[in-house]
């Protein structure tokens, strides 16, 4: 059966997992840790780094390090997401070529799906080195509220990666496969999703005969823990320019230590009433005094300062509720998921509102992982036995844009895909021959509001006057989620058809060409850490040797054969080091035997002696 990861591509932290011999597993990295925080960064060398090395380096190197770009995968250059981005941000934000976004680290500007490619590249070297061997086939799972384009960018990324992106499914719904896996339980249960970068509330029926059905789902992608830290960061900010006059924020480096230490702060938080915020030598100033940021943050505090975003989450809440058709007391369970859930006040919140406690039973960081895993290996399955069926709804309304710039939807927020809904329409003009069809995706009435999917023209009316010529619009959604739209002419049965590929502001040779230089990147990866395997052996061999010789010498150098040896010895640790400077892993390999074969002789004469 082919080998199948999950990864949960996080705002925050990412995560890869696999089911083992039937139980799913979260894969640890070479720290030993079960999440890698979602960072990039580029060194004044230009070497890339990725996860925990990129996080413990971003304050000397504020500018080319990337967090939470997750926030921005899919989104338009003009959209107030990005502007917000673009302002608070220690890396450059710039636009695109495509009127997309680019992250410009060094001399060279990324895409966002680029950027997401080398931390799930780094999630497929982290599962790799764990299963000992090559890993193509992935689950991927995005926010259950992002659109078909931020869909599509993610799909993007993990090409980019080098993966086989077999599925790409929600997390609210990964989740509830965690938590229903094994487990033959038959619930109704809402997931809350509040991470690092978005929420998502999804209200799902789990079925005994391992059905999975989202009855409604919703959410806000730039509602998360991201800004719970900006609230803290203004506070902090505020309270330092009243007392000094200067806005930390216009500092790249003083920026990053504030998003290091609000994190941290919210963090501590969740376990004790007060932290002590401290940043000595936080900016200099105009007479190159230096200043220090010192304050204690309680709890009680940064719930004031939050309060307003953990009611927006509850407002989703109800308004998905409402969606499902469902009262409080129908919800049998309700499941915590992501970071933020950690946060008392959040737990509280959610309590009140389903008037019940929340599930502890699964872990908010590695059930999303978990799940995607399970969904993966299920994809692949050959045994009828493992047979899941997970019934996955539309996140948003999907329609056209008519007369009047007015969005008219034809199918419903929370549909049950594969789905296919038609409506009629009429010319809105004498003798019009023709119409253009321009297919929208959204929750706005206004349908320049909506996100853009594509477009196409049904020609070769016949002249009528205006309301004569009626024309049927079909939608159509796959189980895989690509959705079809056809304009038919009722009179001639004259038809057009466009399958809506949703794009991620990248062009196809873009994207042929970033996958040239991953696989590149992933080649000179894979070289240096055989360099750096086989250079950590060969200094360890040599240092041993050369604290030996001394003792050797002693022993037989009154004969020529002994002396033979020990300048045979000392020309097998010289190429050695040659070989070492040169970075050269193969020659490094092959002076390894030798060093080991010396290294063993010399104990065995100095033993002799003992």
């Amino acid at each position: 059966m082919d080998r199948v990861i999950g990864i949960d591509l996080g705002t925050t932290n990412s995560c890869v997992a696999f089911v083992d011999n039937g139980t799913p597993v979260v894969i640890p990295n070479r720290g030993g840790y079960k999440t890698t925080p979602s960072m990039v960064a580029v060194t004044e060398a230009g070497k890339r780094l990725v996860g925990h090395i990129a996080k413990r380096q971003a304050i000397t190197n504020a500018e080319n390090t990337v967090s939470a770009a997750k926030r921005l995968i899919g989104r338009k250059w003009t959209s107030p997401q990005v502007k917000n981005a673009v302002a608070t941000s220690s890396y450059r934000i710039i636009e695109g070529p495509h009127h997309d976004v680019r992250i410009a680290l060094r001399d060279k500007d990324h895409s966002v799906p680029e950027i997401s490619a080398m931390i799930l590249q780094e999630m497929r070297v982290i599962a790799e080195d764990h299963l000992g061997g090559a890993v193509q086939k992935a689950v991927i799972t995005v926010p259950a509220y992002f659109n078909d384009n931020q869909r599509q960018a993610t799909k993007d990324a993990g090409e980019i990666a080098g993966l086989d992106v077999i599925r790409i499914i929600n997390e609210p719904t990964a989740a509830a496969l965690s938590y229903g896996f094994g487990r033959n339980v038959e619930k109704t249960v809402a997931v809350y999703d509040f991470g690092g970068g978005t929420f998502d509330i999804s209200i799902l029926e789990i079925g005994q005969n391992g059905v999975f059905k989202v009855i409604a789902t919703a959410g806000d992608t730039f509602l998360g823990g991201e800004d719970v830290d900006a609230r803290i960061i203004d506070w902090l900010v505020s309270n330092f320019r009243e007392e000094n006059g200067i806005d930390l924020r216009q500092d790249r480096m003083a920026l990053q230590r504030l998003r290091d230490a609000a994190e941290k702060a919210k963090c501590d938080l969740s376990g004790v009433k007060e932290t002590e915020v401290n940043l000595p030598f936080i900016i200099s100033s105009g007479r190159n005094e230096a200043l220090h940021l010192q304050r204690s943050l309680t709890r009680a505090t940064l719930e004031e300062l939050a309060g307003d975003l953990v009611e927006r989450t509850i407002d989703i809440c109800q308004q998905t509720l409402e969606d499902a058709r469902l009262d409080k007391d129908e919800i049998e369970e309700v499941i915590l998921v992501g970071g933020m859930t950690r946060m008392p006040k959040i737990q509280q919140a959610v309590a009140a509102f389903f008037e019940r406690e929340p599930c502890k039973g699964v872990h908010p960081d590695e059930v999303v992982a978990l799940g995607a895993a399970i969904q993966g290996a299920a994809l692949v399955a050959t045994d009828q036995k493992q047979q899941m069926i997970l019934l996955d709804v539309t996140p948003h309304p999907l329609g056209i844009m008519t007369v009047g710039n007015v969005f008219e939807e034809l199918i419903p927020q929370n549909t049950t895909v594969p789905t296919s809904r038609q409506k009629i329409f009429t010319t809105s003009r004498d003798n019009q021959t023709a119409v253009k069809i321009l297919v929208m995706q959204g929750n706005a009435e206004k349908a320049e509001e909506n996100e853009f999917l594509g477009e196409f023209i049904l020609t070769g009316l016949r002249r009528a006057p205006k309301g004569q010529i009626e024309i049927e619009v079909t939608f159509e959604i796959n189980a895989d989620g690509i959705v079809s739209v056809k304009a038919k002419d009722l009179e001639t049965s004259k038809e057009q058809t466009i399958e809506v590929t949703a794009t991620s502001g990248l062009t196809r040779d873009e994207i042929k060409q970033m996958i040239h230089d991953a696989k590149d990147q992933m080649l000179d990866r894979r070289a240096s850490e055989e360099f750096e395997g086989a250079r950590q052996e060969a200094e360890k061999l040599t240092a041993e040797i050369e604290k030996l010789f001394p003792m050797v010498e002693k022993i037989v150098a009154s004969s020529d054969f002994g002396r033979d040896a020990i300048e045979k010895a000392r020309s097998i640790v010289g190429r050695a080091k040659i070989a070492i400077e040169r970075r050269d892993a193969t020659a490094v390999k092959e002076q390894i035997e030798g060093l080991t074969r010396t290294h063993k002789m010399f104990k065995g004469v100095v033993a002799k002696t003992q």
